[in-house]
C-alpha cells in the first residue's frame, strides 16, 4: 500500500492538494490496516485522512530548502527507468 506515498516536497510545480491528500489516505490505509473502512468505522476514518492531509499540508509548507526544486517530468523518467530495470 505505502509505495504509493511519494515524496512530495520541492517539487516544480508544488504538490497539489489532491497529491497530499491521496498520500494521506494511503498513509491512514496502512495504519488502520483498511483499504476501506466499515460504516461503523467510515467517520473516524475520514476524520483522520483530513488531520493527516492537515498535517502533511502545514508541514510541506513549512519546510525550507536551499536545494533546487526537482522537476517532476525527470524524476518520473527516473521512475521509469528503474521500473524497467527491475521488473525487466
Amino acid at each position: 500500500m505505502c509505495r504509493n506515498i511519494r515524496t512530495l516536497f520541492n517539487f516544480d510545480p508544488p504538490a497539489t492538494d489532491d497529491e497530499i491528500r491521496a498520500a494521506s489516505l494511503q498513509f491512514v490505509r496502512k495504519l488502520s490496516g483498511f483499504s476501506r473502512p466499515s460504516q461503523a468505522n467510515e467517520a473516524v476514518f475520514n476524520q483522520a485522512v483530513e488531520q493527516v492531509t492537515a498535517a502533511a499540508r502545514n508541514l510541506l509548507s513549512s519546510l525550507v530548502t536551499s536545494a533546487q526544486p526537482r522537476d517532476r517530468g525527470t524524476e518520473a523518467a527516473k521512475a521509469q527507468a528503474r521500473a524497467a530495470k527491475r521488473f525487466g
